[in-house]
């Protein structure tokens, strides 16, 4: 009697833990096919419906692995909001917003990113760069390789500079003094610094897809 009980507590026991593994297994699969999850009160949340589309945008250059970039790009520059959340008009020599179709500046926008990226990497300089430079232009990138190839927020704001005394009457921050950016009113000096806050914000808050995630040492 007593080992007919054993023997069934053993078959139940077994079973119980092929249950609670066959569900891990499925959640875990859930989430491995779901490019980025989205969580309640989620800043993320509005960029995140376009992760899929950035996914599929970044294929076509064999550089899927850099969607969270992609999206911590986006949520710096339109948290998901517009016609051009990517902000990429101007990249493609375009007046500022001229993009409303959120699709087409998905597109524009990975092309300027592996713009950028080919660049940098041909340059050698260091990922930060190439994520400024996705703000300030590729100029930036030999500006940062003529002086040791890394990013510091002081190489940003000179070369910011330079391009104000260029244009002072185009680059004036809307003429508002109280502006963080001011005087250096060409891009946005602080904007890698922000991305790789995004993107480690972005991996708090989600599950990425084990073929998305960031490279590492990117940051």
């Amino acid at each position: 009697m007593k080992k007919r009980r054993r023997k069934k507590f053993k078959t139940f026991f077994v079973l119980f833990i092929l249950f609670c593994g066959l569900a891990m297994f499925q959640n875990y699969f859930q989430k491995q096919n779901s490019p980025l999850q989205i969580v309640e009160n989620d800043p993320f949340a509005d960029v995140k419906k376009y992760s899929q589309q950035i996914h599929d945008e970044l294929t076509k250059y064999h550089l899927e692995e850099h969607t969270p970039v992609l999206v911590a790009l986006m949520q710096q520059e339109s948290r998901g909001k517009g016609g051009d959340p990517m902000q990429s008009s101007e990249s493609a020599g375009l007046a500022r917003n001229t993009i409303t179709d959120p699709m087409q500046s998905i597109e524009v926008g990975v092309r300027h990113f592996q713009r950028v990226l080919t660049y940098g990497n041909q340059k050698k300089v260091d990922f930060p760069t190439i994520i400024q430079a996705y703000n300030m232009g590729s100029g930036y990138i030999d500006f940062v390789a003529q002086r040791g190839g890394r990013h510091t927020e002081e190489l940003a704001k000179e070369f910011s500079l330079l391009k104000v005394k260029e244009k002072p009457n185009l680059y004036t921050c809307g003429g508002n003094k109280n502006n963080f950016r001011y005087p250096y009113c060409y891009g946005d000096f602080t904007y890698s610094t922000k991305v790789a806050k995004n993107i480690q914000l972005l991996a708090d808050s989600v599950q990425v897809n084990s073929s998305e995630k960031t490279p590492s040492g990117s940051f």
